[in-house]
């Protein structure tokens, strides 16, 4: 007789189980992020209110701009002294302002013993009796075209500081290593980022500032830089731009290739320019959308802002302390800067402030940059620093949507030059271009020589830095991927070393 047999059902705990394990499946897809490739566009020496502050009264009323209350004393000892507004007339700013670290001490406290916001003319006057004005003036949108679309259509930042109360080098190195140790030695979100089998891209017009890190100058990472002029385009139109990709402006101003990197006397419409370029090919990619673009200025350049700067529980990244004679503790931010992010994933007109968390004191800053990345790319490398596990991340601007948006503008608005005037190419250079010459002499081993640094750099006009720039630049690449060709170790670095006629080659580790 054949016999019957009941299937055997697994225990109700079993089953639980598995249901627990499908739901938590489906939560983690539903909140796996959607970007795959992030944007990174650093800009230089502009504060929020001068750039963005007078969009609040057209384009969006939700952003903390300003009204034109906003004041400053000729004298923070004598508040009852004249005063200067702010105004919406801003043009194109030959001399650069203060933005030391002195300067920007004297800007945000004024004489007072917590941040004021109210010493920005007083410290203006000791360096030009012209400049006073020009500080409190921002621009009114129709100004920036390319901005006042960018914030109507997609996300503005409007309480996002620079990472320190200083100058620009020591802000650019947080954006992607939240510090800036002497020396520069330290680990980067680029090490991470190789680490977790993702890739990285570095496109740049006059030379890659992003090489200040040492790291970055070992073999295995060189064939990450490109040309912007040859390969962006390229690589967005073939959907090959990498998960992060840096885009670095053009710093020498020329006749004919005028920068766009914004730094006085630089015109911002070609910063705007460049912004409008690096959207619409964004834009016109097969990979937009999984893009997310971010637009940030390393820090302020002596423009006013009226929001107060956080000074108290900010954490010192790695327990250092800068020199004689303020020895600054890296434990305050500096000035508010524009920051613009652009996503088909983020809704229309987005405003955002402060961040949730991940402390209770946390901001949006530089350190913001890689901690978002750490998070949104999911990478099991640690936090480079203290200030990057406390700095606020911002993956929540692309999580409000369920699908991306298809009404994303494809052409970006025409620019009109705001300077009259020619690029002065035989000017002496800023301190930041000085700076920035001294990276390709340490490339070029010109660092060796006992002209280095200063009578090298004071000696030398715009274009000739530029030229001396590019030179060295290509000559470090290219020695670089010969080593490569001759089976050197991947995490050696090229040492160039200068000559009178020739120039030798050695390796170091």
């Amino acid at each position: 007789m054949e016999r019957f047999r009941t299937r055997e059902y697994p225990p109700v705990s079993t089953l639980l189980l598995l249901l627990l394990l499908t739901f938590s499946f489906a939560a983690a897809a539903s909140n796996q992020s959607p970007i795959k490739t992030i944007v990174i566009l650093v800009l230089e020496n502009r504060s929020l209110d001068h750039m963005l502050g007078w969009m609040k009264k057209s384009i969006n009323p939700s952003i903390n701009g300003v009204t034109g209350k906003e004041c400053n004393p000729v004298s923070t000892q004598t508040p009852q002294s004249q005063s200067i507004c702010f105004t919406d007339n801003a043009e194109f700013v030959d001399q650069d302002p203060g933005h030391s670290f002195e300067a920007v001490q004297e800007q945000v406290f004024g004489s007072s013993l917590i941040p004021s916001m109210s010493g920005f003319v007083e410290q203006a006057l000791t360096m030009s009796s012209n400049l006073s004005d020009t500080v409190m003036k921002g621009f009114e949108p129709k100004s920036v075209p390319i901005y006042a679309s960018l914030v109507h259509e997609f996300a503005i930042f409007d309480r996002w500081f620079s990472s320190i109360p200083g100058p620009i080098q020591p802000n650019r190195l947080f954006v992607y290593s939240a510090m800036s140790p002497t020396g520069y030695p330290q680990k980067t979100i680029f090490d991470s980022l190789h680490e977790n089998g993702l890739d990285f891209g570095i496109y740049f017009q006059n030379i890659p500032t992003t090489l200040f890190y040492r790291n970055l100058r070992k073999l295995k990472y060189i064939f990450k830089f490109h040309q912007f002029d040859l390969k962006f385009k390229k690589h967005a139109r073939e959907g090959k731009l990498p998960s992060l990709t840096v885009i670095e402006p053009k710093y020498f101003d020329l006749k004919g290739l005028p920068a766009n990197d914004d730094h006085p006397s630089h015109d911002v419409a070609n910063g705007q320019k460049l912004v409008k370029e690096v959207y619409e090919t964004l834009r016109s990619s097969p990979q937009w959308n999984q893009t997310l673009l971010v637009i940030t200025y390393d820090e302020h350049g002596g423009f006013f802002d009226h929001v107060k700067t956080p000074y108290v529980n900010v954490p010192n990244p790695d327990g250092n302390t800068g020199p004689a004679p303020y020895f600054f503790k890296f434990d305050r931010l500096g000035v508010r800067v524009p920051t613009i992010m652009v996503s088909p994933w983020i809704k229309k007109g987005t405003v955002i402030s402060g961040p949730n968390g991940p402390t209770p004191d946390s901001e949006f800053e530089h350190s913001s940059i890689p901690a978002t990345i750490k998070k949104m790319f999911n990478l099991s490398s640690n936090f480079l620093t203290h200030r990057d596990a406390w700095a606020g991340t911002f993956e929540q601007v692309v999580g409000e949507l369920t699908s991306p948006r298809t009404d994303c503008p494809e052409v970006l608005p025409d620019v009109a030059p705001l300077r009259r005037t020619e690029s002065k190419e035989e000017d002496k250079l800023s301190e930041f271009q000085s700076e920035v010459v001294h990276l390709p002499a340490v490339l070029n081993g010109d660092h060796f020589l006992s002209s280095f640094p200063d009578e090298m750099t004071n000696n030398m006009s715009v274009k000739e830095a530029h030229d001396y720039v590019k030179g060295a630049v290509f000559r470090f690449i290219r020695a670089s991927k010969e080593a490569i060709k001759l089976g050197l170790d991947e995490s050696a670095i090229v040492d160039m070393r200068s000559s009178l006629t020739t120039r030798s080659t050695t390796l170091r580790h």
